[in-house]
């Protein structure tokens, strides 16, 4: 089955987890996050490297190691995020991305995706760290309807089991979805995640 063009509703998925994340203040680093063990500190650098190593993987730079190694965070995480976030979507948007062989050895070490697929991964990755960075910081996450929808296909398809439980997964084990679950609530769900968290008081 052929891989939809993502392309546009990554784009807008990454620049709606940018306004979220611009709502992030110093103090609000260290919260807890719906990712088990993650703060918002962690999440966010996170949410950074992923942006630099896919785009790195889209000029054929995803087998490095280094691209995807997260850094010290810097004087401004939240400016990062948004400049890493722009690296991305222009990547992204490069003629010929979708033909192209993505190395992501987060993914799945030693086997090259297609362009078309890789950008599902990041697309589903910004539909639910959106909603990850809102949660932590007690806020909510909204997401133009289509977009919602179009991941769910997606979600259903991210590899479930023990891998989510290594260090430093970004997904855990699924859920099951709760009666009338909403699409959104349902990619949660899938991907690891109670619709109903709320940080711990």
């Amino acid at each position: 089955m052929t891989t939809p063009d993502f392309r546009d509703m990554d784009a807008r998925a990454v620049r709606a987890s940018v306004d979220v994340v611009s709502r992030i203040t110093e103090a609000d680093l260290c919260r807890p996050t719906p990712c088990a063990e993650w703060t918002l500190r962690d999440l966010l650098a996170h949410m950074t490297v992923q942006h630099k190593g896919f785009a790195a993987a889209s000029a054929g730079r995803g087998a490095d190691p280094e691209v995807w190694k997260v850094s010290a965070p810097g004087p401004d995480p939240v400016g990062e995020y948004a400049t890493a976030a722009d690296l991305v979507i222009a990547a992204f948007a490069e003629p010929g991305v979708l033909q192209r062989a993505f190395a992501l050895p987060e993914i799945m070490p030693g086997v090259e995706f297609p362009g078309a697929q890789a950008v599902s991964f990041h697309f589903i990755d910004y539909v639910v760290h959106g909603w990850d960075v809102a949660r932590a910081l007690g806020q909510n996450c909204e997401l133009d309807a289509d977009l919602v929808q179009a991941a769910v296909p997606v979600a259903e398809v991210v590899p479930d089991g023990a891998r989510r439980l290594r260090p430093g997964s970004a997904f855990r084990p699924g859920l099951p979805a709760p009666a009338g679950a909403s699409p959104m609530d349902r990619i949660l769900a899938l991907l690891g995640r109670s619709p109903d968290w709320t940080p711990p008081h």
